[in-house]
């Protein structure tokens, strides 16, 4: 079952690192390299590749911030489906297709693959709220460092964080309308992780606090087996 799990991130993980590639090499040679960089949707799904090929290599048992950063993860891939389809994209693009593939793997797949992993995967111990601080920190950094460095070069990934396609009021009060959706979705993903399936008997044999169910019907055996052998030996036997 871990094998299917693990084949299947990194097979979307494949199809992301290929929409990013992509459009790294188009944006490179148009000399756009490092606003191509600079785009929360291409860093959020650059992590989404990272984590699956760590994950994959940890053959063993998963430390013990694993589950926290996969929830992470998958909390930012959502948004970036989310702010996409409702600031970023035309509305008549929410029903098409013919967005071109890399649009379609890196705002559609990775968003919902995301989402599907960290509601299916059972967690290897019980999650703490204080995570969602943690969370929370890397988008406001990347808020910042935006609108430091708008402020320099006067160009903004994304024009609902440019002052100067409308006003700095207009700008804020948007911020803080995004702002207390993360806050909200991030509360939710780190209600909801692994809630699709029972952790009791599902968990990932790599994380931590999974039993092996063989282990249990050997420990079982050797349990009756002492049993057995310390029966009081003035039981009475019948004919």
């Amino acid at each position: 079952m871990r094998t299917a799990v693990v084949a299947a991130r990194l097979l979307v993980a494949a199809a992301v690192l290929a929409a990013l590639v992509s459009n790294a090499i188009g944006a490179w040679q148009e000399g756009l390299l490092a606003q191509n960089l600079s785009y929360f949707t291409n860093q959020s799904n650059l992590a989404f590749v990272l984590l699956a090929v760590t994950g994959a290599a940890m053959v063993r048992r998963r430390p013990a911030w694993f589950d926290d950063a996969r929830g992470a993860v998958a909390f930012y891939l959502v948004m970036t489906g989310i702010i996409y389809a409702l600031l970023v994209a035309p509305l008549d693009e929410l029903t098409r297709w013919d967005i071109g593939w890399t649009g379609i793997v890196l705002h559609r797949l990775a968003p919902v693959a995301a989402l599907l992993d960290w509601l299916l995967t059972p967690q290897g111990r019980p999650p703490r709220a204080r995570r969602i601080l943690w969370w929370l920190l890397y988008p406001v950094v990347f808020l910042v460092f935006t609108w430091v460095r708008g402020g320099i070069t006067g160009w903004y990934p994304y024009e609902f964080l440019d002052p100067t396609a409308s006003s700095w009021t207009q700008v804020l009060l948007t911020t803080v309308v995004v702002l207390v959706a993360f806050v909200s979705i991030a509360v939710v993903m780190h209600l909801i992780g692994g809630r699709l399936r029972r952790s009791t008997g599902a968990l990932d044999p790599a994380s931590p606090g999974s039993v092996s169910v063989g282990s249990v019907s050997r420990r079982s055996v050797r349990t009756t087996s002492v049993s057995l052998d310390t029966a009081s030996p003035h039981e009475e036997q019948r004919p």
